[in-house]
């Protein structure tokens, strides 16, 4: 099993989420989180003082997923989230040990 973590822009949640309902994922998390990468923030101008954003909004996606879904759900994030300029976001993934259902204790593939 595996956990796909993902970091894209938050205008583009709708798109990837209605993408990977396309695929057949049933579950992903999302949290507001801020940072940077290369992207290193941006100044602003507001009420005529310019001031530096160094953290930018994002949302961080995770989705646990069996191995066999895992490339499709790489490529369906990519495609959706893509605008093709910087601060698209990145990909991480990174091995499951043990999923457990709570209600069920279902464990493995069938938690998830």
């Amino acid at each position: 099993m595996k956990l796909v973590t993902a970091i894209i822009k938050p205008f583009k949640l709708d798109d990837v989420r209605s993408a990977l309902s396309e695929i057949g994922v049933r579950g992903v998390t999302v949290t507001e989180v801020k940072g940077f990468g290369r992207q290193r923030g941006h100044t602003e101008l507001y009420r005529g003082a310019e001031y530096v954003v160094d953290f930018l909004p994002k949302l961080k996606l995770e989705i646990a997923t069996t191995a066999e879904q895992l490339d499709q759900i790489v490529d369906t994030i990519i495609s959706a989230a893509s605008t093709g300029k910087i601060g698209d976001g990145k990909i991480f993934v990174s091995e499951l040990e043990q999923v457990i259902r709570i209600r069920t204790g279902e464990t493995g593939e069938e938690a998830v």
